[in-house]
């Protein structure tokens, strides 16, 4: 799911600039750096796995979209 050609620091600092909402900013950093999968960031967040998934699509266009 990440880019071939940025590394997890860069990831990082691109969610820290372009993602306002801190739980956002929280379960791209699980999904994309740490690769927890969406089933266990529903259980963690206590969300729907359909909201993760939005979440996770959402901010990954966001973020390499700067990219």
């Amino acid at each position: 799911m990440t880019h071939p050609d940025i590394s997890n620091s860069e990831i990082a600092k691109l969610i820290s600039e372009w993602i306002h909402s801190e739980r956002d900013r929280k379960i791209l950093k699980r999904r994309l750096i740490d690769g927890i999968y969406i089933e266990p960031l529903a259980e963690e967040f206590d969300m729907s796995v359909s909201q993760i998934k939005r979440i996770i699509v959402k901010g990954s266009r966001t973020i390499f979209s700067k990219i």
